[in-house]
């Protein structure tokens, strides 16, 4: 006999019988998040929040060290700000650099003939 946790009742099985398994699933960060701020304000238990999420206490432990960890970033001077900045301005560089390379091989073209007149 297996003991099961809703209400303790008992459940006779065949040996070897295994009970069936909860598919895998996959929680979006917004979730995570939210699972990991609640575990940081401490108001409640992780036992509390983890029936109350439906999720493993050692994930939401999990969760929490992870936004523990990547918070100071946040504010750091490496913040996802910076680096998409320095992503633009090679853009815009490539963007010049494409744009001559055009007018170029346009201006080429329309020398030899085989392309008629600016637009």
């Amino acid at each position: 006999m297996e003991f099961l946790p809703d209400g303790g009742h008992a459940v006779a099985r065949e040996s070897g019988e295994t009970m069936p398994r909860r598919p895998r699933r996959n929680h979006t960060p917004a979730f995570k998040a939210k699972v990991a701020l609640a575990a940081i304000k401490g108001d409640r238990t992780l036992a509390q929040l983890a029936e109350q999420f439906d999720v493993h206490p050692n994930q939401i432990t999990s969760w929490k060290a992870l936004l523990e960890e990547g918070a100071s970033g946040v504010f750091g001077p490496g913040g996802s700000s910076v680096a998409a900045a320095i992503d633009v301005k090679s853009l815009h560089a490539k963007i010049g650099e494409l744009t001559l390379e055009n007018d170029f091989l346009e201006g080429a073209l329309t020398k030899a003939g085989l392309l008629s007149a600016k637009r």
